[in-house]
């Protein structure tokens, strides 16, 4: 059976309403691609598992947390980037790999991320309309293609077209 978008919405209203099963039917829709998504920004899979948890009990305590916009994928990918840059932040630095056989070198793309939430980008991130920084965070951090990115974002890929080329001028004159 394929559930569409506004059969998540049903959903998120029901576990607003009290019904826990409501909770596994968005655990086993979304937990999937959620798990592989976040696996390729971090290489520790005992992290993934505990985010992926964390944001499902995120979702079960505040399932009203979502707005209406967009879809309700994006909305869970967002509260699953989250926790996951929060979880790389309170990781100890470890040594690399080789010195230490059951530690896991963390992976380019989660120093990207630590550097994205913490270097100079992360300024100029936080100077961008929600807007244009969702964009950003679809297009260039999560790679998907304009028009993943419309659907996710619930707006057309000329749009999304857009914002990325005013986010893109915005970063530059933020990073110059």
């Amino acid at each position: 059976m394929n559930r569409g978008a506004g059969d998540d919405r049903e959903l998120l209203a029901a576990l607003a309403a009290g019904e826990e099963a409501a909770l596994r039917a968005l655990y086993d829709r979304h937990a999937p691609w959620l798990i592989l998504r976040l696996a390729r920004r971090c290489s520790d899979r005992d992290v993934v598992d505990e985010v992926v948890q964390d944001t499902f009990v995120a979702i079960w305590r505040k399932p009203g947390a979502y707005d209406g916009r967009g879809e309700v994928g994006a909305w869970i990918w967002g509260i699953g980037i989250r926790r996951l840059i929060d979880a790389l932040r309170r990781r100890p630095r470890r040594a690399p790999a080789f010195t230490r056989e059951r530690d896991v070198a963390p992976s380019a793309e989660e120093m990207v991320l630590l550097g994205v939430e913490h270097g100079d980008l992360a300024g100029a991130m936080n100077q961008l309309s929600p807007e244009l920084r969702e964009v950003v965070q679809a297009t260039v951090l999560d790679g998907l293609t304009t028009r993943e990115a419309g659907r996710l974002l619930g707006i057309p890929a000329g749009t999304v077209k857009t914002r990325m080329m005013r986010a893109k001028a915005q970063l530059r004159e933020g990073l110059i």
